[in-house]
């Protein structure tokens, strides 16, 4: 009696065992979700309704505008002219009055027209644990970031302009810029 018992338990588990495994390896009778749907922002997206400073200009591209160079930003060929002068930009007009220490990294589009916007904002001490800096020293490097004359990139065709990621981090040590990456 309780060797059929055993038996009679044994086949119920592996029916419903098979029941599950034919509706999780079937997909016809699971709802089909296209990536689109399931990811419908690339890695890094940056949200042009929550950013700041997302409206003082406009993506180029209507309604649904493409933003490129998504991964890892445009790096050192977004500068205007080079590294050098921007920093050297940066640097003469930094008012230093503050004692934090740490990054702010900013993650911002740069539109068609090489204008900076949609900024979204970082803050870590130099352990790269989440802070809070001074909002004054913050809000500085924000406005000249955003104020910087970027590069415009354009497409394959060399005709059509393009909107695109970019981002900087600021180490600052006792208020002071130590250092600009990339």
């Amino acid at each position: 009696m309780k060797k059929n018992t055993n038996i009679t338990l044994l086949i119920i588990i592996i029916l419903v065992l098979t029941g599950i495994s034919i509706y999780y390896f079937t997909p016809s009778l699971k709802k089909e979700i296209s990536l689109v749907e399931k990811y419908p922002y690339h890695i890094g997206h940056i949200n042009p309704e929550t950013a700041l400073l997302n409206k003082k200009h406009k993506l180029c591209g209507g309604e649904k505008p493409q933003i490129t160079m998504y991964y890892s930003g445009a790096g050192l060929n977004a500068y205007k002219y080079n590294k050098k002068r921007f920093r050297e930009t940066i640097l003469s007009q930094y008012k230093n009055t503050y004692a934090d220490s740490g990054y702010v990294n900013f993650r911002f589009l740069v539109n068609c027209e090489g204008k900076a916007g949609w900024f979204e904002i970082i803050e870590m001490d130099l352990n790269l644990e989440l802070t809070d800096l001074d909002d004054n020293m913050v809000n500085q490097l924000l406005h000249l970031t955003a104020e910087t004359e970027w590069n415009f990139f354009f497409d394959q065709d060399g005709k059509t302009p393009l909107n695109y990621y970019m981002y900087i981090s600021y180490r600052i040590e006792n208020g002071k810029i130590t250092e600009i990456i990339p």
